[in-house]
């Protein structure tokens, strides 16, 4: 009887696993058709999610009352991409990239709105400066462009030179302009040239030439030399040479006729 038992039992095990053999074909064929669903769709989503839309995104809002960029602005701007795909179709992405082009366009973020219209909103470069005469400087010294008919205030100080220069240039606008206002003065200008002397233009368009250097000293020298400079009739003060390291050279011109 016991001997029986056995064998009914090892009968039944070896049952058992034929079963789990015929079993594991067919998972695997399973698998693969979904990795391969998985595949397809992973490779053609863009298309798949093409065919979901009935007509192209046509309309736009423009957020957060930009300084200097206007609807028409960013209207010229996407216009450029061609023709919108559909609210599922079209990359957001795509049309930030084309909006930050726009060389005053710091960041752009751009959402969909149901079921055919965008959302734009731009963080603009905010000019504290003109940077040789045709461009513009950001409070980090980054260097822009901008229309200058959208600058409301065309007060802006000048600044120049090289522009891997353009944030020590700002830096010693600060300083210099602070020190100048300690005197009374007012600072218009100030540049670098590629050898690294200085010059600045105060509010009266007087240059001074303060050369590569400490600077501070070359100021104070002015202040106290410039009440005494005796100025020829019919003439103007030009330029004061601070280069030296005793006194100053001085240069006139005529004065202008209006």
């Amino acid at each position: 009887m016991i001997q029986g038992v056995k064998r009914r039992v090892t009968q039944n095990i070896k049952y058992n696993d034929s079963e789990s053999y015929t079993f594991k074909p067919v998972k695997l064929v399973i698998i693969l058709l979904c990795l391969g669903v998985f595949f397809y769709v992973y490779t053609n989503w863009q298309s798949l999610l093409e065919k979901l839309d009935n007509r192209p995104i046509n309309a736009f809002i423009l957020t957060n009352n930009p300084s200097y960029t206007t609807y028409d602005d960013v209207r010229d701007s996407v216009l450029k991409m061609g023709g919108l795909k559909g609210f599922f179709g079209q990359d957001i992405d795509a049309v930030r990239e084309q909006i930050e082009t726009m060389p005053w366009i710091k960041k752009a973020a751009v959402r969909k709105i149901w079921p055919d219209k965008l959302s734009i909103a731009v963080i603009e470069h905010q000019p504290i400066a003109i940077w040789n005469e045709g461009e513009f400087l950001s409070k980090e010294g980054e260097i822009f462009q901008l229309p200058m008919d959208k600058l409301e205030d065309k007060n802006l100080p000048h600044l120049s030179g090289p522009d891997y220069q353009s944030t020590k240039v700002l830096e010693a606008w600060h300083q210099v302009n602070a020190n100048l206002t300690e005197k009374g003065l007012k600072l218009k200008a100030v540049t670098i040239d590629d050898r690294g002397a200085w010059q600045i233009v105060l509010d009266n368009n007087l240059v001074l030439k303060l050369g590569r250097g400490e600077w501070k000293a070359k100021l104070d020298r002015f202040v106290t030399i410039y009440p005494q400079i005796e100025v020829p009739e019919n003439k103007k003060l030009s330029y004061v040479d601070l280069r030296y390291s005793v006194g100053a050279a001085v240069g006139f011109a005529d004065i202008d006729a209006n």
